[in-house]
């Protein structure tokens, strides 16, 4: 039982919790966390993920694991395993779909800890999909489970780009490095015409990350196939084509930054 405890001790030392933020909703955060870690589990990581979202959670229809119950061992949570090597957990999971979920911050705070503290085996990175904003999720985020980086997602438009400096400043003030900036909803390729607009805008992310010297990981085009897949849980990044590159191009970013020496 020593030699358990002394392993399983090891265990959350070197796994590294890599949280994916952003200032406000609606800027496609969880998508992006989903195709993220298949993306990342596709080039060889052993990827975990928890849907942090505790009000709103959306991973079990992004990974086709709704109506799953996570197992139990020891009062000790097992993760639900998704059909793209990913395993996962979340509040989706344990409660029935549509009903609310009306919490205080203790209580959301407490199921944060259960999601993280679950049984993850041999998983090495655990991607977070935290809510949106600055509050009691990130707040207990950064006292009890420092992510060793955080990636922040945003949107071009500029009134995205002020909600996700306030995120960033959130984690310098914890102290957990800012590996960088994803612009989601990029360019939109009409499948009629071909031709591309930016009903978003173009670039604003990219320019923020330069302004405040962080890198840019890469950028996620508006793309109706993006959207089909997700809502059918297939994630784009499991596939091929330019949405999975997109995704992929991103993955390799984060790892590399996230290997970096401290």
């Amino acid at each position: 039982m020593a030699e358990l405890r002394v392993a399983l001790t090891a265990e959350k030392r070197t796994r590294r919790i890599l949280a994916v933020g952003s200032g406000k909703g609606g800027v496609g955060k969880s998508t992006l966390s989903a195709n993220l870690a298949v993306a990342m589990a596709r080039l060889g990581r052993k990827v975990g993920l928890v849907d942090a979202d505790i009000y709103g959670p959306s991973q079990p229809r992004l990974l086709a694991t709704e109506g799953r119950k996570p197992e139990a061992r020891d009062k000790t949570m097992i993760p639900v395993q998704s059909p793209w090597g990913v395993p996962m957990l979340s509040m989706g999971h344990l409660v029935q779909p549509g009903q609310a979920i009306a919490w205080r911050g203790p209580m959301a705070g407490s199921a944060l800890g259960q999601l993280i503290e679950a049984d993850w085996g041999e998983t090495e990175i655990l991607v977070v999909d935290l809510p949106p904003g600055t509050g009691d999720i990130q707040l207990t985020m950064l006292q009890k489970y420092k992510p060793a980086g955080a990636v922040i997602v945003s949107t071009p438009q500029d009134l995205a780009l002020i909600d996700a400096t306030r995120a960033i400043g959130l984690f310098d003030q914890g102290k957990v490095p800012v590996l960088g900036l994803v612009e989601n909803m990029a360019g939109y390729l009409c499948p009629h015409c071909g031709q591309v607009s930016d009903p978003f805008g173009h670039g604003g992310a990219e320019v923020t990350a330069r302004e405040l010297g962080l890198p840019f990981l890469g950028r996620v085009p508006l793309d109706i196939a993006i959207r089909q897949k997700s809502d059918a849980g297939e994630p784009p990044a499991a596939g091929e084509g330019p949405q999975a590159q997109a995704f992929a191009t991103i993955a390799r970013a984060v790892l590399a930054a996230l290997d970096q020496p401290a």
